[in-house]
């Protein structure tokens, strides 16, 4: 039985006073899959993301979720359904611990206000979901550790714990391994993995070492529009796609 599309979205568009970042994108993201977009820098993936989750307006054409029109509902209506997004750049409280980071959004899941100024004692009871996360990201022997003080790689695998703390369906991941070290990009490929088992991802990567080693399928967008799409292979085999993206061959 073929696998059903989770997320799709129909002519996507989105226009900035005459410049389209974003033009007649269809996309379809099968259930259990880990998709990926790539494409050089100003092709609009992050402008795509950010219509998926309801940051950006589309100007025209529809999104659709678990077979839902989720075009004109917003940010907080997309979470509470399962869609669950990263950012580039490491969105922790740095001056929260490693373990209170992943309890406020432990708090989110289970429907509870975020409740910074209870005692610890009201919150204990989330500590042990919050230990197991911290410990499936690698990060068991960091939590009471402030989250400014962890190395950047470790920031990032803490985002990835709280983004988990939500339980989503599906995940975002905008740029995961952008600014890591060579083995801080093999751990987080790792987890990728990992947590991937039981959901459905799609990404944002320039990394073709990350994409090559995760994606099931890619997408590559040029210009705002979708210029090809397939598995790993045949998309680095593509010359279109090695012409706009990775840069033609010359003589």
């Amino acid at each position: 039985m073929t696998a059903r599309y989770l997320l799709s979205t129909q002519g996507l568009t989105k226009e900035f006073k005459g410049f389209v970042a974003v033009k007649d994108v269809s996309l379809q993201v099968r259930e259990g899959t880990i998709h990926a977009l790539i494409g050089p820098n100003g092709a609009g993936k992050t402008t795509f993301f950010n219509l998926l989750t309801k940051f950006l307006v589309p100007t025209s054409g529809s999104i659709f979720y678990n077979g839902d029109n989720i075009t004109g509902l917003r940010p907080a209506e997309i979470s509470r359904r399962g869609v669950v997004r990263s950012f580039q750049i490491s969105a922790v409280f740095p001056h929260l611990t490693a373990l209170e980071n992943v309890r406020v959004a432990l708090q989110r899941k289970s429907g509870d206000s975020f409740d910074f100024w209870r005692s610890d004692r009201v919150l204990d009871r989330l500590d042990g979901e919050a230990r197991a996360l911290l410990d499936a990201v690698g990060l068991a022997d960091r939590a009471e550790i402030m989250a400014a003080q962890l190395p950047y790689g470790q920031k990032r695998a803490l985002e990835l714990a709280t983004t988990l703390a939500l339980d989503p369906r599906l995940m975002l991941l905008d740029e995961p391994t952008a600014g890591m070290a060579s083995a801080d990009i093999e751990r987080m490929v790792a987890l990728i993995r990992r947590v991937s088992e039981r959901r459905t991802i799609v990404m944002v990567e320039h990394n073709l070492g990350v994409v090559s080693a995760l994606a099931n399928v890619v997408t590559v967008l040029s210009a705002g529009s979708v210029l090809a799409e397939g598995d790993y292979e045949s998309i680095a085999k593509n010359p279109q796609v090695i012409a706009a993206y990775i840069g033609a061959k010359r003589d």
